[in-house]
């Protein structure tokens, strides 16, 4: 099957791509596609893969769904799109980034610029329904997105993976720690950020400090 995804990637994950499960679930997504409205656009569905390639990877961070809004969604976790009001996770990201490395918060909420650097901002479900949070989980692409996470721990050495809350550590759970620096910390989410646990944690200056020790290029967050 013919992937529209970054080179690097379709050599790594071309045998994924001729699964009964992801021939199944691309039938099913073109469907979803023609008949309702998903997020993100069809073009967008794998930006995080395209903004950030296999072998630029150098951090990982894990979301779970895209945004379920008008607008918001373009193919990266936590992501929106310029001009978009910033979700709450997303603001207390910029708000511990503040904290931590003394940055000011951005006027966008657009993260295509880590991808840029090599951040990989992966959702464990790369489509959704407009309104409908969860609507296309258990379809095929939790299957996808850990054959990813495989990929990269078994393939590459050194990188800091962020797993930020249950849902994100149960998915990192393949991981090999080992190899990899991998920082857990709660949700950024409101309900999860103010019962503690998420600010504070300092993941962006500790991926930094890892990156520097490893003789690679720092992230401009």
């Amino acid at each position: 099957m013919d992937v529209k995804i970054e080179q690097s990637w379709k050599v790594h994950l071309a045998p994924e791509f001729e699964k009964p499960y992801f021939i199944s679930l691309t039938a099913f997504i073109k469907d979803e596609y023609k008949s309702k409205q998903i997020f993100p656009p069809a073009k967008q569905i794998f930006n995080a893969f395209n903004f950030c390639s296999f072998d630029d990877c150098k951090v990982v961070i894990l979301g779970q769904d895209p945004y379920h809004g008008l607008g918001q969604a373009n193919g990266l976790c936590f992501s929106v799109n310029d001009g978009v009001r910033m979700p709450p996770s997303l603001v207390n990201i910029f708000k511990e980034i503040k904290e931590d490395i003394g940055k000011p918060v951005p006027a966008t909420g657009n993260l295509e610029r880590w991808a840029k650097q090599g951040v990989l901002l992966l959702n464990a479900t790369l489509t959704v329904q407009s309104g409908a949070a969860g609507s296309h989980q258990n379809r095929g692409w939790e299957r996808f997105t850990d054959a990813v996470i495989k990929c990269l721990s078994d393939n590459k050495e050194n990188l800091v993976f962020m797993l930020w809350g249950k849902y994100a550590q149960d998915k990192g759970s393949i991981i090999n720690a080992s190899k990899h620096h991998v920082l857990k910390a709660r949700h950024p989410s409101p309900m999860s950020a103010n019962n503690g646990g998420w600010f504070g944690t300092h993941h962006f200056s500790k991926a930094n400090e890892y990156l520097k020790a490893q003789g690679l290029e720092e992230i401009d967050w």
